[in-house]
């Protein structure tokens, strides 16, 4: 079902509190700060079976009668500081909120040999990880529970759906890494080139450049994102503030496991086996991820949902400027009052 098709917002001006969203319902109308944790939200570890700690934050849900519970995972090289604001706008709704980051970055920790390469030996592991994190979330929490994350983290949420390790009563992928936008060649050729790559170096070592100053982010690298730069900028400002959060390009074996994953999902009837509802965000715009793959898996999807941007949103829509973002807020929403409506 393809929710929306390409629609161009006007960019509004902004004031100097640009890091600061006005919510407007009868509930709360206090601003939303992106650069601080919010009063309701608490941090905290979460310990896998192996006793390696993800590091999560929770809110209470802002609700007498809890609307449910979302558990959100944010991409590569992310940390659930970019998304507070969405986080802390679903928990006014009235929303229990979790959100985690994967193991090996951000502050749960690093995988390969130093503090700033992304690296995993295998995808696995974060299945098994979020498969255990479900478990015990949804124990913990009350229903419906809704399972939404961002580019990687969607990928993940994807297989882990197709391997049936876990069960949401909703999933909400926001550009969501079903595959990359890289060379056009077929994926078990791209899936070659990247064993070959780890077969004659060191699967450790970063497969492409990073910026020249260690910790600070690309300049080019914005276009990429968003077209908002105060809610660039803030990824840089928590950079700063919290420097365990700087993580630059994966590794080889990161990007050969990737797309031996990305084949898993890809394989006949594995995403038609998904019953759960889907609602899928994506952009023609991306230059991270396929937007072709996302709109394939859409329509696989037995239950799926697609909302389609054009060049008015980058990769992170949820970071974009407010007529995008509340574009896309909305169609959650709605989404979410539709599949799994409050009692």
């Amino acid at each position: 079902m393809l929710l929306g098709a390409s629609a161009t917002g006007t960019c509004l001006p902004k004031s100097n509190q640009a890091r600061r969203l006005q919510i407007h319902d009868n509930r709360d109308t206090a601003a939303i700060d992106r650069r601080a944790i919010p009063p309701a939200a608490r941090e905290s570890l979460w310990h896998a079976a192996d006793g390696h700690g993800l590091r999560r934050i929770d809110w209470p849900g802002a609700a007498a009668a809890p609307r449910g519970s979302i558990l959100f995972l944010p991409g590569r090289g992310d940390a659930y500081e970019k998304y507070l604001e969405t986080l802390e706008e679903w928990h006014r709704a009235g929303w229990r909120v979790t959100a985690a980051d994967w193991r090996g970055q951000a502050g749960s920790g690093r995988l390969g040999k130093d503090a700033v390469t992304g690296h995993v030996e295998d995808f696995a592991i974060w299945i098994d990880d979020l498969a255990a994190l479900w478990a015990d979330w949804v124990a913990e929490t009350p229903g419906p529970h809704v399972l939404a994350a961002h580019s990687m983290g969607g990928h993940l949420v994807m297989r882990a759906l197709v391997e049936r390790r876990v069960s949401p009563d909703a999933v909400v992928l926001s550009a969501p890494m079903i595959g990359v936008n890289g060379p056009p060649l077929p994926l078990p050729a791209l899936h070659a080139v990247a064993r070959l790559m780890c077969a004659v170096g060191d699967p450790y070592r970063q497969a492409w450049k990073w910026s020249e100053k260690p910790g600070e982010l690309p300049a080019a690298r914005a276009t990429l994102l968003t077209h908002d730069p105060d809610r660039y900028a803030d990824e840089q400002w928590w950079r700063d503030t919290r420097p365990e959060l700087v993580m630059g390009p994966a590794s080889w074996r990161w990007v050969e496991r990737a797309y031996a994953s990305s084949r898993l999902i890809e394989a006949p009837g594995a995403v038609e086996a998904v019953t759960v509802p889907v609602l899928i965000l994506s952009t023609s715009a991306d230059k991270l991820v396929s937007h072709a793959a996302a709109l394939r898996t859409a329509h696989r999807l037995p239950h799926g949902e697609m909302l389609a941007f054009g060049p008015e949103a980058a990769h992170e829509i949820l970071r974009e400027v407010d007529p995008v973002r509340g574009r896309a807020m909305t169609a959650i929403a709605e989404f979410l009052d539709r599949v799994v409506p409050a009692a």
